[in-house]
């Protein structure tokens, strides 16, 4: 909003300068009509200087404004010097109305330091007004006007600037809340399908078992066929627990592995150590995946422990189960299986800073 008042305002101020103060800087009487036509020259280059910025809609260095700023209103009291003291607030006396229209380029973001320079260069100007003489009364109602006119008009250009930037600023915070708002509830259907996803291709791996149950085609008391239940049933309970909201979603998932196997009646100590460290979904999957497994081939004991670190994070079972537990390796998750003697060991590893 600013970058675009500062363009609308440099074209006021080129306009008023030279459509409304040239005409009277060569026609009219000066004191000093050198040091008038200074004024405008610098005033002119000011202008010039700033629209490197403004016409690329960048904020105005400090250091141009704290330079500019003070030139500005030096060159409009040698502009109001070179006037006579009776033509003062009037026709030739042009850059008392066209200074305002400067600092309001300046300092249009500055809106303190601004009103305060207009109201000491008004006060200064009414010094220099009425150091000549105590002016008529007409002549007095007139300078009034004048500045009235001027500064009404210029406060107002700031109100309603100061207006539009808060609007505007409003406006991009209920945009950007928005576009937050529908972020989260796109994520959340995602996950969502997702999920539904997941349930669908588990209980759909879990079916043909069921099946083979039911129409007798698998047997009960089969140690394949009650490893392969053990797996299913500890697979759904992950996945179960995956969807709860708790601070520590990692060990949550993996204590709802120990708990299915301590269900089937088994032995199962379980250590965590470490502070917690986000872990992505897809990654907890592909780390509880092997713990499923081991504990799954486990007869009747296990130890399940949990290692995070700032670096990677490490789950390892050691389950006594002498059958070989066949794993598939990902890209994120590297994972070392061994039998040694009548335990099988397995760890699965994770490092957090991809290198």
């Amino acid at each position: 909003m600013y970058a675009t008042m500062r363009i609308i305002l440099v074209c006021a101020a080129v306009v008023l300068q030279f459509g409304l103060g040239l005409r009277p800087l060569l026609t009219q009487g000066y004191a000093s009509r050198g040091l008038a036509v200074a004024a405008f020259v610098v005033l002119a280059a000011v202008t010039a200087v700033c629209c490197g910025w403004v016409v690329r809609r960048k904020p105005l260095p400090v250091a141009l404004v704290a330079v500019a700023a003070p030139v500005v209103v030096a060159a409009s009291f040698c502009a109001t010097a070179a006037v006579a003291p009776d033509q003062r607030f009037q026709a030739p006396d042009w850059s008392f109305g066209l200074v305002g229209w400067h600092l309001l380029v300046l300092l249009l973001d500055r809106v303190g330091v601004l009103v305060a320079v207009l109201a000491a260069h008004l006060v200064a100007s009414t010094g220099l007004f009425l150091a000549a003489g105590v002016p008529e009364r007409a002549a007095f109602g007139a300078a009034g006007a004048a500045a009235f006119g001027a500064l009404a008009v210029q406060l107002a250009v700031v109100v309603v600037t100061r207006v539009l930037h808060r609007q505007s600023h409003e406006a991009a915070a209920e945009a950007e809340e928005r576009d937050r708002s529908v972020t989260r509830m796109l994520a959340a259907r995602q996950g969502e399908r997702d999920l539904h996803s997941l349930f669908a291709g588990r209980l759909g791996a879990t079916l043909p078992l069921l099946a083979g149950l039911a129409d007798g085609a698998l047997d009960p008391r089969d140690a394949a066929t009650q490893r392969r239940c053990a797996l299913a049933a500890t697979q759904l309970r992950r996945l179960f627990a995956e969807n709860d909201d708790v601070p520590d979603p990692l060990v949550h998932e993996v204590a709802a592995c120990v708990d299915a196997a301590e269900r089937r009646g088994m032995d199962v100590s379980f250590a965590v150590s470490g502070v917690p460290v986000p872990v992505p979904p897809q990654v907890r999957r592909e780390l509880t995946g092997p713990v499923i497994t081991a504990l799954s081939a486990a007869r009747s004991r296990a130890r399940v422990s949990v290692l995070r670190t700032a670096e990677e994070v490490r789950i390892a079972v050691v389950a006594d189960a002498r059958d070989e537990v066949v794993t598939v390796p990902t890209g994120r998750v590297a994972v070392e299986c061994g039998v040694h003697g009548e335990y099988l060991r397995l760890e699965a590893r994770w490092r957090t800073r991809q290198g």
